[in-house]
């Protein structure tokens, strides 16, 4: 009998998960080891220890892989993300040996394992907030408050010992004793799953996610036909809102790899109108950590391969407006906003489920990030008001986001009291939700505070919003 391969765990590092997309590419192109290292001129030996992440490839070996298996270049950009790995902070209290800059970003996934790595929000000795890798046994012992432990998202279902995939294998296979299909019940747990993550926070949904993709990986094994591919579609969409989950945790490195996933996925489904809307996300996604580079580019790309005059379009047009504001083009930013603005009635009438959410308000808080990434700080808080104002209930997560972006923008219009106080109702969201986005947008408004810090209401924001982060602590030589 042949040995059962070793179950890899793609969250734990850079190197874990490009040996895993490794096995992934591999076993589509259904090509054995030798196979593989035959047609790349790679040792078999050495596959199989770079699947195990136990030995790293060299980057000419990783290119040879990237074009034996047709990858397009994905191997070799991920490859390129192991060098990037950031150290950890484990057992001790909070002490940061690197630079800020080396820490701005944390592991790849937040694992349920207590020895593997979560990203908390800690305060450096200079002051500043930058997200920190640390080990869920060494957070319990920090004897963390209420608010840093929302933030971190401990105690959260994201970091029960799941145990829960075949017992949910086992319900979605017995649906049918519910009038209902597999497909149908995924299908449905999904938009349960979104509507949890609009009210709560994505911890509350960041496991049961991940083993609902575990989920349809084992039905698939047996499904043929119509279910198969119908199987495959749930996958890509369950793996870009796994995406979006981290995202919001404040976690990009996970939420690239996960929409790289889902791009990958959606190829083998042949919906165009599927992988157009994983592209447009890869352009929101290059907007929230400002790839000036990459998100105009990213959307344009979107746009071309969208239908004509299609919702998804218009989306796409959307993030470009952003990413051209990032560039310092206030001209294309604007010209942008008043296409999508021209697109939305036709838009609505698109029969898709794609971007269902764009509407007056959305188009607005993105006219507003424009403006604040341009400096002009008065009138951007006036659009991000007005764009709250326009929001439809139930989007409780997503109001503090944009709470506490207009809360930054009124900070650099110099009106520091207002900007505290709507500071405050942010920082009642990001503690009920433990949204990383939230929390991110707080820092920027804790250190645009400083010069008004002895104001009796912004000294009441800082305070509150330090008693949720992790904080720096000496340590001995």
């Amino acid at each position: 009998m042949a040995q059962k391969p070793r179950e890899l765990t793609p969250w734990v590092s850079p190197l874990h998960n490009w040996g895993y997309e490794l096995r992934e590419l591999r076993n589509l192109r259904r090509l054995s080891l030798r196979a593989l290292a035959k047609r790349a001129m790679v040792d078999h030996s050495h596959l199989g220890r770079f699947e195990r992440a136990e030995r790293m490839a060299t980057r000419e070996q990783a290119a040879q892989l990237d074009s034996a298996l047709g990858a397009n270049g994905m191997l070799l950009r991920l490859w390129e993300r192991i060098g990037d790995e950031p150290g950890h902070v484990a057992n001790q209290p909070v002490h940061v040996a690197k630079s800020s800059v080396d820490l701005a970003l944390a592991m790849p996934d937040q694992a349920a394992s207590d020895d593997e790595g979560i990203s908390v929000p800690c305060r450096l000795r200079d002051g500043s907030v930058v997200w920190v890798a640390m080990n869920r046994r060494a957070l319990l012992r920090t004897g963390v408050g209420i608010g840093a432990a929302a933030a971190a998202g401990i105690g959260s279902p994201a970091f029960a010992d799941s145990g829960a995939v075949p017992g949910l294998v086992r319900k979605a296979r017995a649906a049918s004793a519910y009038g209902s299909t597999p497909v149908e019940h995924l299908r449905r747990t999904r938009r349960l799953l979104i509507d949890n993550d609009n009210l709560l926070g994505p911890w509350h949904a960041v496991r049961a996610t991940r083993d609902h993709i575990q989920v349809i990986q084992e039905l698939r094994r047996e499904a043929k036909g119509v279910d198969r591919r119908d199987l495959m579609e749930l996958q890509t969409q369950y793996g870009e809102f796994l995406s979006w989950l981290y995202q919001d945790l404040g976690d990009p490195k996970a939420a690239s790899y996960w929409l790289d996933r889902a791009m990958q996925w959606s190829q083998t489904v042949g919906d165009q109108d599927l992988t157009t809307y994983v592209m447009a996300r890869k352009a929101q996604l290059a907007g929230d950590v400002a790839d000036l580079v990459d998100v105009v580019d990213l959307a344009e790309a979107a746009q071309s391969m969208a239908r004509p005059r299609s919702r998804l379009a218009a989306v796409a047009r959307t993030y470009e407006a952003y990413g051209h504001a990032l560039r310092g083009d206030a001209d294309e930013s604007e010209r942008a906003i008043d296409d999508v603005r021209n697109a939305l009635d036709g838009a609505a009438a698109d029969p898709t489920p794609w971007g269902v959410w764009l509407n007056a308000s959305y188009v607005e808080i993105h006219r507003a990030q424009g403006l604040e990434a341009l400096g002009k700080h008065d009138q951007a808080a006036d659009a991000f008001g007005a764009a709250i104002r326009m929001m439809p209930d139930g989007y409780h997560r997503d109001r503090g986001v944009y709470l506490a972006r207009q809360a930054v923008a009124l900070a650099g219009a110099r009106v520091p009291e207002q900007a505290a106080a709507i500071g405050m109702h942010a920082l009642t969201v990001a503690e009920d939700t433990g949204s990383g986005r939230i929390t991110t947008e707080l820092a920027r408004l804790d250190k645009a505070l400083i010069p008004w810090q002895r104001e009796p209401v912004v000294s009441e924001f800082r305070a509150a919003f330090d008693s949720t982060l992790f904080h720096e602590t000496e340590t001995e030589a």
